[in-house]
């Protein structure tokens, strides 16, 4: 017995000898994770506590114990933790103590990924800046002072949680943890010193004895007993599968869309295609799947990794505001509920393979005489095919999956969905166009005289801010002796954002992108004869998060010149002054009090500069729905609630298709007060305040679109899916269904649009066919009107008869919720 595995048994016999009353037993074997002796195939669903609010976590966890979910997985975010050496922050929304607990309290497991590297789009990919400043330090490698301080950030939150009895072991929820992030990606980079880190990693994390198991993501070669999970979208096509027969299949990231950076339209996964894919997994013995996200949230303040929008993940199941997603959180619903109707075979029973066509394939499980389950697969990205499978035919669309709980009765196809699609309606509450209640502040553009940071060089723009800011003022003075000529003022950059004023007065500014990442600034200037003073703005729109050699990543001004009729005046090696930050924010005029440490002037009350603060007061929106800031008007830069960031915008910067990537900010409920909210945003361009707005956020439409063969809901399959007497008939109740469901609080107020027959289009865009029931809207408003919820089978005998026999039917209803 290897001695990390002897390491790892011991563990969890103490844990569960020292935990008394209600301890797990949590092990593994190449099936699936073993909680007290039982095996489980569990779904999980990635919620970070800092990407939303305490207020918001028990409702973001029920919803994802209703969509049936089992575990709750979150990243552990080292630099909002520890943002100074020794100095901890486990308050408000950092509280990760309290969201394990909600967690527990609503039945459910959780995982954590400790890391202490997360990348997750998050600045500097989770570690803390001050990192850099130790001496001899390479991050993520056989390293003595990283491992160091690795180690005893870990050691931190493995005994936070033990002292708290949240592990598995102790009577707690935590089933699972990782080690590290997705390393395979990197590791090769590090040469001799990778290897040997990665050995380290697993036996400090095992060394800790939780007594529940580790995981490593995108690492094939993790070491015993540490078990190597897959990360991606199509997790059951390209994992090679665990490194051990003893280790179950693991899929710690199945990402629900995907990031997005600005300038970048959002990228949609379809519920259909998510389906696919975890139930291909499935099929093929995989035992965990983690949706990532289940729920993206907001990347707060500045914590929002190089170019990645504020808003994340808010194609997931729960949107950024906690909404359902809809169909993807109802079809995923249904898809979790279709395969735990397999679970005896699943666990227990023999698994086989077999050929059923070309492109198709059936996974078989069989238990006794009468437990059987199988997974019939179209790989066929084009054709709907009929198999033959046990001696019936089946119909399959194309790239789909049906699941049979019994092997004879399709419960679930991926490519079919029932459940109802939403609509998010934007509602203004309050528009911030009046003149007389904004204010503004002009920040003060630095000369050289006014820093005290001097350098005979240009300085690197992160090491100088040790990210307690965005920006970075780079200043010189220099003498001119000629009038009326022209110059052009040429700058590079590797930061973000690039702004240039010459004697205050600013003459162009320049950004990079996520693809592009070295700007350039050319712009033609006018100088003084005489003393001219030029001061560059370097702007970072978060730090980098990912890669290997982190601490090794450089940002800010690379080259000046002053090109001229009579000269090019280099200034890359000359005397500058630097500023770390701005004015603004050292005075933090963001909050009430420091807002008061400055003269603010009535909006307009001069001429317009680059880089100004605004300020103005808003009363709440009355009811419950999100709230979100509308910063449509706009340039780049932050926003302040109450002293809270609510993020950075940057609407100026356009897709390819000429819009935003984003323009609506959330504004968390539990950030307002009900009146004189203090509204702050700081504008480095030519944004218009008078043109933000404070909206609503809410669900005000619902449609199903279901037709005669789509399968009836999930849950009306047990007790009814058998035959009685070898008589095929189906029992009562399982006919395809429309199930249209309002939000709390909202009823259906209206029918919008009604066709029992073949209509035409979809939920977004549809017509009455050329078949149609003249009785569709009646009964939809009979069945539907004034209730939050309704059922409505697709059957001829509801509508009163057959508008057009022999034509396959479909009925689609579009409703209002009021």
């Amino acid at each position: 017995m290897g001695s990390w595995l002897f390491l790892f048994l011991v563990g969890l016999f103490l844990a569960a000898s020292v935990s008394g009353v209600g301890s797990r037993n949590v092990t593994y074997d190449g099936r699936s994770l073993i909680i007290d002796g039982q095996h489980k195939i569990l779904f999980s669903g990635s919620i970070h506590y800092p990407r939303s609010t305490p207020q918001m976590w028990p409702s973001l966890i029920a919803k994802a114990k209703t969509g049936g979910l089992d575990v709750i997985e979150t990243l552990v975010f080292w630099n909002l933790h520890e943002p100074q050496p020794e100095q901890f922050d486990f308050s408000g929304q950092r509280d990760i103590v309290r969201f394990i607990k909600e967690i527990q309290a609503q039945g459910l497991y959780a995982c954590i990924r400790i890391g202490p590297f997360i990348q997750g789009e998050w600045s500097y990919g989770g570690l803390p800046f001050w990192l850099h400043d130790i001496p001899g330090i390479v991050y993520r490698s056989d390293n003595e002072p990283f491992k160091y301080q690795m180690k005893k950030f870990v050691s931190k939150i493995v005994n936070m949680m033990k002292a708290e009895k949240l592990y598995a072991s102790q009577g707690g929820p935590i089933i699972l943890s990782q080690i590290e992030n997705e390393y395979g990606m990197v590791e090769a980079a590090f040469r001799d010193k990778g290897p040997p880190y990665l050995r380290w990693a697993a036996e400090m994390a095992v060394g800790l004895q939780t007594g529940v198991p580790w995981v490593m993501c995108k690492q094939n070669n993790a070491p015993d007993p540490v078990i190597n999970a897959c990360n991606g979208r199509r997790c059951g096509e390209t994992f090679p599968g665990p490194n051990s027969p003893n280790k179950p299949a693991i899929w710690t990231e199945n990402w629900t869309s995907f990031y997005q950076v600005y300038g970048d339209e959002p990228d949609i996964r379809s519920a259909e295609d998510i389906a696919f894919h975890v139930a291909l997994f499935i099929a093929k013995k995989g035992s965990y799947v983690n949706y990532y996200m289940y729920h993206g949230g907001t990347n707060f303040g500045r914590t929002a990794a190089a170019y990645v929008l504020t808003s994340y993940y808010d194609q997931a199941p729960l949107d950024e505001y906690g909404l359902f997603r809809q169909p993807k959180w109802g079809h995923l619903k249904e898809l979790h509920a279709a395969i735990k109707l397999c679970l005896n075979p699943m666990l227990s029973g023999v698994y086989t393979t077999m050929a059923l066509g070309k492109s198709q394939e059936a996974f078989v499980y069989r238990g006794n005489s009468v437990d059987c389950a199988a997974f019939l697969v179209n790989n066929d990205t084009r054709k709907t095919v009929v198999v033959t499978f046990q001696d019936s035919l089946y119909e399959l669309p194309p790239k789909s999956i049906s699941i049979l709980p019994d092997c004879k009765t399709v419960a679930f196809n991926t490519a079919k969905v029932s459940t109802q699609y939403n609509t998010r309606a934007v509602e203004t509450s309050k528009k911030l166009d009046s003149i007389v209640k904004w204010e503004e502040y002009k920040e003060t553009i630095p000369t050289f005289e006014d820093t005290s940071l001097r350098a005979n060089m240009l300085l690197e723009h992160m090491n100088t801010t040790k990210d307690n800011s965005d920006y970075l003022w780079y200043t010189f003075r220099f003498q001119n002796d000629f009038s009326d000529a022209e110059y052009v003022l040429n700058v590079t950059s590797s930061a973000h954002v690039l702004h240039a004023f010459v004697n205050g007065s600013f003459v162009g500014s320049t950004h990079g992108s996520f693809k592009t990442k070295t700007p350039i600034l050319e712009s033609k200037i006018t100088l003084n004869k005489g003393t001219n003073y030029i001061s560059l703005l370097s702007g970072m729109a978060g730090l980098p998060d990912s890669g290997a050699y982190l601490e090794r990543r450089v940002a800010g001004i690379n080259t000046v010149r002053v090109k001229g009729e009579h000269e090019i005046k280099d200034f890359t090696r000359y005397s500058w002054g630097y500023q770390v930050g701005l004015l603004g924010e050292k005075l933090q005029v963001y909050t009430d009090s420091g807002s008061n440490k400055v003269k603010w002037n009535t909006y307009g009350s001069s001429t317009h500069q680059r880089l100004t603060w605004y300020r103005t007061l808003f009363d709440a929106p009355a009811g419950k729905d999100p709230v979100t800031l509308n910063l449509e008007s706009m340039g780049k830069g932050e926003a302040w609630i109450n002293g809270q960031s609510i993020g950075r915008y940057w609407v100026s910067f356009l897709t390819p298709k000429g819009i935003p990537s984003q323009t609506r900010y959330n504004v968390p409920r539990s950030f307002l007060k009900r009146t004189d909210n203090l509204l702050v945003i700081l504008e480095e361009e030519n944004g218009y305040p008078l043109g933000i707005s404070i909206d609503t956020i809410s669900i005000t439409k619902v449609c199903g679109h279901v037709s005669e063969s789509h399968l009836p809901p999930v849950i009306s399959w047990q007790g009814q899916n058998k035959t009685e007497h070898n008589n095929s008939k189906k029992l009562h109740g399982r006919r395809p269904k429309v199930q249209l469901q309002c939000p709390p609080g909202r009823n259906i107020s209206r029918i919008l649009f009604a066709s029992y027959g073949n209509p035409t289009g979809d939920c977004e865009n549809y017509a009455i066919g050329s078949c149609h029931s003249f009785t569709s809207l009646p009964t939809i408003e009979e069945a539907c009107m004034g209730k939050r919820i309704c059922t409505i089978p697709v059957w001829r005998k509801k509508f009163g008869n057959d508008p057009c026999p022999g034509i396959p039917k479909t009925l689609l209803v579009d409703a209002q919720c009021t």
